[in-house]
């Protein structure tokens, strides 16, 4: 047993970086699950796929919650938006964790490297995209607009999931007119809603480890406050930058998962 315990230390103390990592990025830009999930199964290769996504979970509402308490103290974030996104985005979340089971993903999986493709390429030849933070949408249309975005990106986090962040920021950037800091500070609140109802999901099912979940969340949150900071104080040019940086490796990920693994 003596012996297990070096092992069993080094792997506590590799999920804990991980998970602060994961928190720095995602809040920031989303994307977090790109450093943590794949730390996870690499430190339980032999656990259900299930169980380290519903753990995951509980780190990422815990720190996607701070980092939006901690955006909502310093940046101004749009209500009006972020309320009806955030409820549509939770109840197709749901929808869409159930439906998994029974609907194909391999067009979703196979579609996903070329749209974000797309997503870069428009966020780097439009140099002044998200720079400036002039709202385009007011009253009806930007509830309704609202409800389909969260409903819309809330259904493919609960079927696939892979980018949500980030897909978000950009929507709220493209759509709504924002600067992609206050995008980030909305699609926080969002986030909060489609991680809610997958961990909710999760933890009906049993697939949910407790004590390890929330020792990661600790340090999920130190980084997502570390991510906040940093969003804050460089502004949406540090923030733009790095969401170049989540969208390229999401790239890397997705077409190897799609056409190479």
């Amino acid at each position: 047993m003596s012996e297990l315990l070096p092992e069993l230390f080094s792997n506590y103390v590799i999920l804990c970086i991980g998970a602060f990592v994961a928190g720095l990025v995602d809040a920031v830009v989303g994307g977090g699950g790109l450093v943590l999930i794949p730390t996870l199964f690499s430190v339980f290769p032999n656990m259900a796929p299930a169980t380290l996504f519903g753990t995951n979970k509980i780190a990422s509402v815990m720190g996607t919650s701070a980092a939006a308490y901690n955006f909502a103290r310093k940046v101004r974030i749009q209500w009006a938006a972020a309320a009806p996104a955030a409820l549509a985005a939770f109840a197709l979340s749901f929808s869409g964790a159930y439906l998994v089971t029974h609907i194909p993903t391999d067009l979703i999986r196979k579609a996903l490297p070329f749209v974000l493709v797309a997503v870069a390429i428009y966020t780097l030849k439009k140099k002044d995209f998200g720079q400036t933070h002039a709202p385009l949408l007011s009253g009806g249309k930007e509830t309704l607009y609202a409800v389909l975005i969260g409903g819309g990106v809330g259904f493919y986090d609960g079927v696939f999931g892979p980018g949500t962040g980030s897909f978000l920021v950009f929507l709220f950037v493209r759509v709504f007119g924002y600067d992609f800091l206050r995008a980030s500070a909305v699609s926080k609140v969002v986030n909060i809603a489609t991680n809610l109802a997958a961990l909710m999901w999760f933890s009906y099912s049993g697939h949910v480890i407790w004590q390890l979940g929330l020792l990661m969340a600790v340090f999920n949150i130190g980084g997502s406050l570390v991510g906040t900071k940093l969003a804050i104080k460089h502004g949406s040019g540090f923030v733009r930058k790095l969401f170049l940086v989540v969208v390229s490796a999401l790239i890397l990920k997705t077409t190897y998962d799609a056409f190479i693994k």
